[in-house]
Parts: structure tokens; C-alpha cells; sequence
């Protein structure tokens, strides 16, 4: 890929047109088929219905929301919308759940998707139900002719067990996005530094182990050129963005950003936010930036930031020293304000 960087799999994210903009300009852009494009024919209607509900801010924007999503999932709109992003000669890449993973796997491989993504809010290769049978993560991964990405995880142990599936790429984080409430709700995640390095590491092990590397994928949080910088550092391979795409132009929630779990119908873990608009998508990816707090020029910021550090590529920047801090976006400012303090400034 020209720019190492992914729009995640949200319906205020990424529709048809915004993968088609964002793979124009390098990236990749990662369609939800659980989401409105894949049950409504007419989507720009469902996502407007979801745009106001969001305004409401209270226990009845989550219903309406969670009413929406009630529409099944039509698999002839997974074929057309993967066919329309082919059409315009840029790289197709779709989500969805585990539960509905290998038969969608193979519907989007037909119509000639290039990447096919397997995400929850937690995965792992060891599933125990009574009620429902253990997905093959193995066999889905060995049986398509396309690169598989799972997610998301956040430990070196469990990095490793998803590596054995034959995927080729793990996303990580569990919690962080903006829009996401996971934390909140079901009281889990690991602060995004602490994953990243843990599962690079993972990679790295497994590297050495087997000879094949499988790509690191910080998904969530990260919203600045420096959040980006820093997930590099710590040693992802690539970069999956939500808000900070969300305040794009092109984007179909135009300015309102919901996460992917706030239509759950038993325990919703996500909310609707308005994040507003700052600009078309090329300027946040490839500037020149607009405002001056780090959300426009992503990729900029990245060489910039490279530049700085005296490395030329994407492997010598995982390599840099860092100081891990309990946030990735305030570390250091507390010390600082103290610091201050303690000179008499």
C-alpha cells in the first residue's frame, strides 16, 4: 500500500464512494457487511435516520438505532457493493463478524474482493458455547485465495494463537475508539501503547518461529498525526482510523460517528457522536493541513515525524525509543506541568 493507513469498518465511516476516494489516494478502506450498506438498498436514508438520532443524545437514539440495524443483512448487496468498488479500480476490503465469516468470506471472494476482514470487539481462536458451534478461523483463513485480517485482541498470547490461523494481519485494540463504550460497559481493554507493544512483540516471536510475518494493525484512538506516529513507534505495521476519518467530506455520516456495537440489540457498546466536519478527505490524509492540532496531513506528519527521528522507513521507525506513558496522547504533560511547577514557571 502507498500510505500504510485504514478506514475502519463503520457506517459513519466508509461507504462505497469514501473507499473509492480513500483508495484513490492510498489507502484502504474497510466496508461493514453488518452494517446499512449491505441491508438497505438506499442507504443514504437509513445513515440520515441515524444522523438525527445521534443529535438526540439520549436512551432513544440508541432504540432508533438499534431499530435500523433490525433490517437483514440482503448477501446480493454484498456482491454489488464490493463490484462497485472494483469498478472504480481500487482495492475492496470488507468486515464482518465471526458468526457470519465464512459464508460471507466466500460471497466476497466471488465478486472479487482483495481483502477480507474478521472482526469483534474481542476474538479469539478459543470459543466455547453451548448453543452455538466454534468458528474456524483456521479453515476460513486457509480456504480463501485473499489475505485475512482478524481482530481485535490486545495480548501477546492470544496475538500468537490468532498468527496460527494463517492470517495475515491482526488488528489491535479493544476499547479505545471515540465512539466506542466497551470499557465502560463491559469494564475490559488495555491502554493502546501497552497492546501494540505487546502484540509487535508477539509478531516478532512468531517471525522468528516460523519464518512469516504477519502485520500488527492499531485500530482505535488515534485521531492526531502524533497518535499515528506513536502507533508506529511502538511498532505497528499499518494504522486503522474511525473519528478521524468520520470528519471528512466524503464521509457518509458526515461529521457523526457511531461505533460499531451501539446497534447491538442486547447490550450496546458504542454511542453516536458528532465529530464535524474539518475537510475533504485528501487534505486529513495528504494535507496541506488547514488547522493546526494535528487531525489534517496525516501522512505528512508521519514523514515529518520520521524524518525527525532519522529513520527511512516503516521498520526503522518501530525501532525508535519510546517512554510508555498511561495515555498515548498526554504522555509527558503531566511531568511537564510539574516541572513547571517546581522551577517556579
Amino acid at each position: 500500500m502507498k500510505v500504510p493507513i485504514l478506514a475502519s469498518a463503520m457506517d459513519g465511516v466508509v461507504d462505497v464512494n469514501f473507499a473509492i476516494a480513500l483508495g484513490k489516494l492510498g489507502g484502504l478502506a474497510v466496508l461493514n457487511l453488518d452494517g446499512v450498506q449491505t441491508r438497505y438498498e438506499n442507504s443514504e436514508e437509513a445513515i440520515d435516520k441515524i444522523r438525527k438520532a445521534c443529535e438526540i443524545k439520549d436512551r432513544k437514539s440508541t432504540e432508533i438505532i438499534q431499530k435500523i440495524y433490525e433490517e437483514p443483512v440482503k448477501e446480493k448487496l454484498i456482491s454489488k457493493r464490493i463490484s462497485e468498488i472494483k469498478k472504480a479500480g481500487v482495492l475492496a476490503a470488507v468486515s464482518t463478524i465471526p458468526k457470519n465469516a465464512e459464508r460471507y468470506s466466500n460471497i466476497s471472494q466471488e465478486a472479487g474482493c482483495d481483502v477480507f476482514v474478521i472482526q469483534s470487539t474481542v476474538t479469539s481462536v478459543n470459543f466455547i458455547s453451548s448453543r452455538q458451534e466454534k468458528v474456524d478461523l483456521k479453515k476460513i483463513c486457509g480456504s480463501l485465495k485473499i489475505p485475512v485480517i482478524i481482530g481485535n485482541t490486545v495480548t501477546y498470547a492470544a496475538t500468537l494463537d490468532l498468527m496460527e490461523t494463517g492470517c495475515a494481519g491482526i488488528l489491535v485494540g479493544v476499547g479505545p475508539g471515540a465512539a466506542c463504550t466497551t470499557r465502560g460497559v463491559l469494564g475490559i481493554g488495555v491502554p493502546q501503547v501497552t497492546a501494540i507493544v505487546d502484540c509487535a512483540s508477539a509478531r516478532d516471536f512468531y517471525l522468528k518461529k516460523t519464518g512469516r510475518y504477519v502485520s500488527i494493525i492499531a485500530d482505535g484512538g488515534m485521531v492526531t498525526g502524533g497518535d499515528i506516529c506513536k502507533a508506529f513507534a511502538c511498532g505497528s505495521d499499518a494504522v486503522m482510523i474511525g473519528s478521524g476519518f468520520a470528519r471528512s467530506e466524503e464521509s457518509p455520516g458526515k461529521g457523526y460517528h457511531w461505533g460499531m456495537a451501539t446497534s447491538h440489540k442486547n447490550l450496546p457498546r458504542g454511542t453516536g457522536i458528532h465529530v464535524g466536519l474539518t475537510g475533504k478527505l485528501k487534505d486529513i490524509l495528504l494535507g496541506p493541513a488547514r488547522t493546526d492540532d494535528g487531525t489534517q496531513n496525516l501522512v505528512g506528519a508521519l514523514q515529518t515525524s520520521m524524518g525527525s527521528l532519522g529513520v527511512r522507513n516503516v521498520k526503522e521507525m518501530q525501532l525508535v525509543e519510546i517512554v510508555i506513558a498511561p495515555e498515548i496522547k498526554h504522555e509527558g504533560k503531566i511531568m511537564q506541568k510539574m516541572q513547571r511547577v517546581g522551577m517556579g514557571k
